[in-house]
């Protein structure tokens, strides 16, 4: 069963107090803005904090909401440019760019797209390259093989979600501790990241994860069960890896 983890994205920057209040809200990770300049983008100083309150961080590069029509040469300039300021903020190698395709985009558009989304992971290969977009952009840019990590918005997606998305954008322009944010849902392998250096590997957590916490949990009580799976994810955290929620069992 694929696990699902709740978090939002925003335009406005994130103070400690607000991504520490976010986090104690169920959150678990922030989709931010990786541009160079404006008011919204992500700095260091931001990533560190979100990072140091226990949220993951998911970059996002777009700077008008078509910019995915320049085509080719636009992705060549914007993938250098994304991946110079991951590099400036401490993004690590190996995580995920989203470039965005923030528009109702037709069919007649997408080869343009493609070859845009495309070009940006060729000027970035240190990253892992990703797209924003609806269930088309999503369907067209997947089919044609121009990168691997795919966030679909509901908006303009006209009720279909497509298959193997990693990360769905749900509901839009709600209000949530004092802030404008878009609510989000993750399937794991989305490509996040965080300033604090991962000192556990992967592969030691899940066999302790396995040999110790996962150890007859069928036996287990809900409590208990409640417990090892929050221990487990703590693990999983500062390995880098995707959470996974436990949903109690409910008996009459």
């Amino acid at each position: 069963m694929t696990s699902v983890t709740k978090g939002f994205d925003c335009a406005t920057p994130l103070n400690a107090s607000l991504a520490a209040a976010f986090k104690e809200q169920g959150f678990d990770f922030v989709c931010r803005y990786l541009v160079p300049q404006g008011w919204k983008r992500l700095t260091r100083e931001e990533a560190e904090a979100i990072s140091e309150a226990g949220l993951s961080l998911v970059s996002v590069y777009e700077t008008t909401a078509d910019r995915a029509l320049g085509g080719r040469e636009a992705g060549l300039r914007d993938g250098v440019i994304a991946a110079r300021t991951a590099q400036a903020i401490g993004q690590p190698e190996g995580s995920a760019i989203y470039f965005a395709v923030d528009f109702d985009a037709t069919a007649a558009q997408m080869p343009t797209i493609i070859e845009y989304i495309r070009a940006a992971g060729e000027a970035s290969p240190a990253y892992v390259t990703g797209v924003y977009g609806s269930s088309a952009v999503i369907e067209a840019v997947r089919a044609a093989g121009a990168c691997s990590r795919f966030w679909q918005t509901y908006a303009w997606s006209r009720g279909h979600k497509a298959d193997g998305i990693h990360l769905y954008q749900h509901r839009n322009d709600i209000q949530v501790n004092g802030i404008g944010i878009d609510l989000d849902e993750s399937y794991g392998d989305e490509g996040w990241w965080s300033t604090l250096n991962y000192r556990l590997k992967a592969e030691d957590v899940n066999e302790i994860i396995e040999r110790f916490l996962a150890h007859e949990f069928g036996k287990a009580s809900g409590a208990d069960k409640l417990r090892r799976n929050e221990l487990a994810n703590e693990l999983r955290r500062a390995s880098g890896q995707p959470l996974h929620m436990y949903v109690p069992e409910h008996t009459e």
